[in-house]
Order: structure tokens, then C-alpha cells, then sequence
């Protein structure tokens, strides 16, 4: 019998009519499970979630939400092998690329919950000490932050069903926002299991969470001007929220987080027998296989000296070559399938687009694969590409999501991969791998104003790296340009989104008691 997913809205669990929406299993192309929305009333779940819990948790102070975000990791936690058989059935990733989600999801929970500990029984954040306004110190003036008193929708990608909503909900309602989480329908059922084991520990009070297991219908129809978007995922659909009518018309903010060309640059003077080499082959393999490449952090361009192009090539391919693929829950498998039918095909119409300026060095087709029979399973095998002209607009113009990297020399110059790396137009992280410190130095002020966060890697830190493909809750996550314009996490700053930013002018002492 198939599973059918349901949505939890105004306090209760909905189950839409009409023909459902099938969810797969991407190793075996069986269905895993249905799901519809038909039928909710978006107007009604949005009015009750700013209702309900956007004054239940307005009364609680920061202390108290940071206990509620513990207690949501605790409950996510404790069911955390149910949950990494799930990832698997809908998601096709193996017991560690399982891992990496759920446990990225109840760690960033914690961390926020920490942060509600620490910040203590208080309703509001201050943004610096008092400023004197006049000579005279009784007249003075602050900026103050305070939960906006509408609902966070939370609109996720099919890569990260947990970790996605995550580490949006933990900053939302630690800043005091109820939510409602729309997870990508194609890979669904992770995220709908952990509405189920949220809503039956009976951690939240009423209408503080929200889930909606299918379309998103006429969802948007409904924001008002104290709501938020929070959005991961393509370029396209997040331009086609911004500009929906009823967001532009009631200026509501909404924060993206896109897809965009990452990168890794290996410094010309590296020695190949050095920890930095080393470690520059083990990250690029790892975020490139990882969740079968299916990150928003993976590494797609590598940057190397046009010297050293041969060497890095052959050193790769030896690595990649050993990375088993097949069904994810085989021992010793390392990489799964993509996760649906239509992102195999986006892939394989990328590496299409990328036929005339590239050179396939390994892989870019099925390949070898261990626990498959016959031709199922939408599987992509680790594929390395090298550049024929470093110049060529589409190396640098979308993104193939799946566990594909291009190989593109440069001439050891910062200026010449400072021009390569803007092309991207915009990118979530980059990568640099050196020991060299005014090369390092020049790069980050070359490239800095187009990356959300870069990586700088050396001999020093070769066995504390966590890579570039790790998102960290205290460190700020987002990008300029092609990755979105957004931010999210970064220690508190994360919670700024969810809240107005209010500059407050008086006197001086009542200033001091205000947060």
C-alpha cells in the first residue's frame, strides 16, 4: 500500500483530494509515496500560524524558544534511524550523505537553541550600546530588533529536507515566528516525517509550526506585509516569487539562496607531495560525490595552475575512479542516485551544453554501478571534465547539479582567476588551496565581493578542515549575484531577518532597559 503524505495546518492534519502527486524511490524508480494539497486553504493556515503561534511566542523570551528548539532537536534526534532509511527510500543517499542532513538539521537546531539560552529571559535584541545623540548624555538613541507578527514561509530545496528547514525554523523562531514549511514535493518524505514526530511530541505550543507535504497552490496569494519568504533553491523560481504580485504589492522580504558556479583554485606554487595538495584532492572529490553532487555548496569549477593542469588531472581521476556508486544502502557504496528523473536530465542536458568546450576526462554516463539491475535508478557516475578555453561563457553560466566539476586552467596569476571567478556572477563559497600568504591575502581582496563565504585552506589546518561543502550555523550562508542575494545562519545575525529593526531615541536610561 502506498504512503500518502499529509500537511499539518491550523492544528490539525489535512489530506488533499484529486489526483496525487507520486514520490519515488530514485535507485528502484518504484513509488515511495503520494501526496496532494488540493483542497487546503493557504488563506486560513497563514492566519492561524500569525494567530496562534506568533503570539505564543512573542510571550516567550529568548531563553524559553531556545528550550523549544532543544527540545524540536531532541525529538528529530531520537527517531534519527527511521529518518536516514527515509532519506534513502526518497532521497537515494547513502547512510553518510544521510547523516550529513539529519545531523546537520538537529545540530543547527541545538546551536540556536544555545544561543536562546544565552541571550536569557529577554524579548528583544539590541543592536549596539547607546549612542549620544546631543553633548548631552540623557538624549540618546539605539536600534532595537523585535519579531515581526506574521508567518516565516519557509520554501526548501530537494537536496536538504531536513537541514533545509532547519537551519531557516531555528533562526525564525528563536527571533519569535511561527512557520510554515514547504518542502520540495519530490523529495518530501523526510521532511513530512519530521512534521509527524514534531506535532506528536507536543514540544510546540499551538500554531507555532506549520507543513505542507505537496504544491504550493495559491500559497502566496496570501502573504501580508509582516510575513517573510525564506527560499533555497533555482535561480528561476526564486526571481517568480520575488516578483509575485502580492509580495511586491505588500513589500514582503524575501530571502533567496540559488544555485551558483562554486569554486576551488589550487595556488601556483603548491607542492604536489605537500598536506595542502593533499587536502585539495580530498575536498574537490568529497563535493563532488557527496549527496551525488547535489549540493548548493559543491564545488563545479577547479582552478589550477595551466602547469600543473596535467598532474591535477591525473591525480583526480585516479581518486574519482575509486568512488563506488550504486544502490546507497550497499556497504562500501559511496555515491546514490540523483534524486529524481528530472535532474537526471538537467544534468545530462548541462553536460550537453558543455560537449563543445570541454573535454571529458571521466565518466558522464551511468558507469559501473554496484546493487543495480538493468538500466534503473537515475544515476549519474562521478564525472570530471577539463576545459578547452578558460574563457568560454558556458563554463562560467549554470550550474550542473549533480556530482560533474570542470577542470579550467589558469595562468598563475591573481588577476587572471580573479576574471574567471567573477564570470560566475555571484557564488555561495569558493575554496583556495595555499601556503602562500601574499597570494592568499591578494585573493581575498580581489574575490571577496563575490562570494558569501571563502575557504582558505593550507598545510595548518589540512586535518581540523571541514571543507567548503559544510555549512556552519555560527558563519553567515548565502551569496551575492547568481547565488541569491540572501543570508542566512551567522550567529545571530540570522534571527534579523525575522525581526524589525527599530531605532528608538530618549532617554538614556529607560534606552538601557528597553531589550
Amino acid at each position: 500500500m502506498t504512503l500518502t503524505l499529509k500537511s499539518y495546518v491550523c492544528g490539525q492534519w489535512f489530506q488533499g483530494t484529486g489526483e496525487p502527486t507520486r514520490l519515488y524511490n530514485p535507485t528502484t524508480e518504484e513509488v515511495a509515496a503520494q501526496t496532494s494539497t488540493t483542497g487546503l486553504n493557504y488563506r486560513e493556515a497563514l492566519a492561524y500560524a500569525r494567530d496562534k503561534g506568533g503570539k505564543a511566542l512573542r510571550g516567550m523570551t529568548f531563553a524559553q524558544r531556545g528550550e523549544l528548539l532543544m527540545n524540536m532537536s531532541k525529538a528529530i534526534h531520537e527517531h534519527r534511524e527511521e529518518l536516514l532509511e527515509l532519506s534513502s527510500l526518497n532521497g537515494g543517499t547513502t547512510r553518510g550523505d544521510g547523516k550529513f542532513d539529519i545531523d546537520g538539521a538537529t545540530g543547527t537546531l541545538g546551536y540556536y537553541a544555545r544561543a536562546g539560552r544565552a541571550l536569557g529571559d529577554t524579548f528583544s535584541l539590541a543592536d549596539e550600546d547607546l549612542i549620544s545623540l546631543t553633548r548631552n548624555p540623557r538624549w540618546a538613541g539605539r536600534h532595537v530588533y523585535q519579531p515581526r507578527q506574521g508567518v516565516a514561509i519557509l520554501i526548501n530545496a530537494f537536496n536538504f529536507p531536513a537541514w533545509g528547514f532547519a537551519e531557516k525554523a531555528a533562526c525564525a523562531i528563536l527571533a519569535g515566528m511561527p512557520v510554515l514549511n514547504k518542502p520540495a514535493t519530490s523529495t518530501a518524505l523526510v521532511a513530512a516525517r519530521i512534521a509527524e514526530i514534531l506535532v506528536d511530541s507536543g514540544v510546540m505550543p499551538e500554531g507555532v509550526f506549520s507543513a505542507v507535504s505537496g504544491g504550493a497552490g495559491d500559497m502566496l496569494d496570501h502573504v501580508q506585509w509582516q510575513d517573510v519568504v525564506a527560499f533555497t533553491g533555482s535561480s528561476d523560481t526564486g526571481l517568480k516569487i520575488r516578483s509575485h504580485r502580492a509580495v511586491l504589492e505588500n513589500n514582503v522580504p524575501v530571502n533567496v539562496e540559488a544555485d551558483s558556479l562554486n569554486s576551488a583554485i589550487l595556488g601556483p606554487e603548491v607542492d604536489p607531495d605537500s598536506d595542502t595538495y593533499d587536502l585539495f584532492l580530498k575536498e574537490v572529490v568529497r563535493d563532488m560525490t557527496q549527496k551525488a553532487g547535489q549540493k548548493c555548496t559543491a564545488i563545479r569549477r577547479i582552478f589550477v595552475p595551466q602547469d600543473a593542469l596535467d598532474s591535477v588531472s591525473e591525480d583526480l581521476k585516479e581518486q574519482l575512479q575509486r568512488i563506488r556508486t550504486g544502490t546507497p544502502t550497499l556497504k562500501g557504496v559511496t555515491t546514490g542516485p540523483l534524486a529524481t528523473q528530472a535532474q537526471l536530465n538537467d544534468a545530462m542536458a548541462g553536460l550537453a551544453r558543455l560537449g563543445e568546450c570541454t573535454k571529458t576526462l571521466l565518466g558522464g554516463e551511468r558507469g559501473e554501478l554496484e546493487g543495480v539491475e538493468g538500466k534503473l535508478g537515475y544515476f549519474l557516475s562521478p564525472t570530471l571534465l577539463v576545459a578547452h578555453n578558460s574563457e568560454a561563457p558556458e563554463l562560467h553560466d549554470r550550474e550542473i547539479f549533480g556530482p560533474v566539476a570542470t577542470l579550467i586552467p589558469y595562468d598563475g596569476s591573481v588577476e587572471h582567476v580573479t576574471r574567471l571567478i567573477e564570470k560566475g556572477q555571484g557564488s555561495l563559497v569558493s575554496s583556495v588551496y595555499s601556503n602562500d600568504s601574499t597570494f592568499l591575502k591578494a585573493l581575498f581582496q580581489a574575490i571577496g565581493p563575490f562570494l558569501g563565504r571563502l575557504h582558505l585552506a593550507n598545510d595548518k589546518i589540512a586535518e581540523h578542515s571541514m571543507g567548503p561543502g559544510t555549512v556552519l550555523p555560527q558563519l553567515m550562508h548565502g551569496g551575492p549575484g547568481r547565488a541569491g542575494g540572501g543570508q542566512e545562519l551567522g550567529g545571530l545575525s540570522g534571527l534579523r531577518f525575522y525581526m524589525q529593526r527599530t531605532a528608538v531615541q530618549g532617554y538614556a536610561p529607560l534606552l538601557e532597559k528597553l531589550p
